[in-house]
């Protein structure tokens, strides 16, 4: 069987100050946007600048290390993956599909300085969600 990658990696700002629920359960959900710009120079050497929008969905510990610590405009690293979910909208019936990145790794790239978000220091600081152990696969018996 072949294995497949879905991987993000991202560095952007935030367009907001994160928002958290909880499930039934008592896991932390934490949702917030990441802008992310790029620059580039047409053919006739004009300067070109374009923003993509990203929502980020951060479960668990590293859900709620977001909400404490992220703020609008904090700089971020973002590692996960994308998901792709769909509903049925309750006004018009139709399907919707909304593609999101699922964080599993943030660092915030913000100076103490320039942060809104605390007293954190001076040096880059994030959280990675633990990654669950590899099945074992049983060794064939003689």
């Amino acid at each position: 069987m072949s294995k497949d990658l879905n991987k993000v990696q991202l560095t952007g700002r935030l367009g907001k100050d994160p928002e958290t629920k909880y499930t039934a359960q008592g896991n932390a959900v934490t949702q917030f946007t990441v802008a992310s710009n790029r620059s580039w120079k047409t053919a006739e050497g004009d300067a070109r600048d374009d923003t993509e929008w990203f929502t980020v969905v951060a479960w668990n510990k590293l859900g709620e290390i977001c909400a404490q610590y992220l703020r609008k405009g904090s700089r971020v690293y973002i590692e996960g993956r994308l998901q792709t979910r769909s509903w049925e909208d309750q006004e018009s019936g139709q399907k919707r599909y909304k593609t999101e990145v699922i964080a599993n790794d943030m660092i915030m790239l913000d100076s103490k300085q320039n942060s809104m978000a605390g007293d954190y220091g001076d040096t880059d600081i994030g959280y990675s969600e633990p990654e669950p152990a590899p099945a074992r696969s049983q060794a064939p018996q003689p």
